[in-house]
């Protein structure tokens, strides 16, 4: 049975069983971003006085409701070398692909925030296609911050495109079961199964977690990319006649 009519056999499967169950899922990146989530370190970092963490909460929202330019332009009256200040400027810009981002993680590699800093590099590095050098920022997060699951959902799809499949459905189902509300990990734990034609395992996931049919076809419609990159790459690789 072809990859597309399995898909199209599980997704009737899940339109048959939602009922009127649809709910539609936001567009989000497949890499972890969330910015209001609070540093884990935070803690051993300098304190941050009351109307300055009054302006970090309204730079979240702000990045929330998509406007980034002006969650950094509200940053940028807060101390500039204060580790978590530089923190939330280098998760905006790397929301913006702006090249500044890079450096400012940079800055933060072996302090209160070292575990945050190699985490967006990682991130960074993936976006490029730097798969193992975003593996090794990756890996060196996950350990100074185990139980932080976006860490390890971005650990897994970093895995995935490197074909460490077991691993990388060990890291997602290690980010869902750290934060179960967390949709991104499910749907990309999904996308894992199906890429890897465990057809029977993300038949389960389906059903067990009442994920609506919007969504599985988007994880469908991922692994299908997968899919068709690994083939360009394969013909690409073949030694010319």
């Amino acid at each position: 049975m072809t990859f597309r009519w399995r898909s199209v056999m599980l997704l009737l499967s899940v339109l048959l069983g939602a009922g009127c169950s649809t709910v539609p899922a936001p567009d989000s990146s497949l890499y972890a971003g969330s910015m209001e989530r609070e540093p884990r370190q935070v803690g051993r970092c300098p304190p941050l006085e009351a109307d300055q963490e009054l302006v970090i909460s309204l730079s979240g929202e702000m990045v929330a409701e998509g406007r980034l330019h002006a969650a950094l332009a509200n940053l940028e009256s807060l101390p500039p070398r204060s580790p978590e200040v530089r923190l939330r400027k280098a998760r905006i810009l790397r929301l913006l692909s702006d090249d500044r981002a890079e450096p400012l993680f940079s800055s933060l590699l072996n302090g209160c925030l070292n575990a945050e800093a190699h985490h967006g590099l990682g991130q960074i590095a993936a976006a490029r296609g730097e798969y193992s050098r975003a593996r090794d920022y990756l890996d060196l997060a996950a350990r100074l911050a185990p139980a932080d699951d976006a860490i390890r959902n971005d650990r897994g799809l970093v895995l995935m495109h490197l074909g460490d499949l077991t691993q990388a459905r060990f890291e997602l189902l290690t980010a869902v079961e750290l934060d179960p509300a967390n949709e991104q990990s499910l749907d990309n734990l999904l996308t894992l199964l199906i890429y890897a034609d465990q057809w029977q395992e993300a038949g389960e996931l389906v059903r067990h977690r009442k994920i609506p049919p919007e969504r599985f076809q988007k994880a469908e419609q991922r692994a299908r990319q997968m899919h068709l990159k690994q083939l360009e790459f394969q013909g690409s690789s073949e030694p010319a006649d």
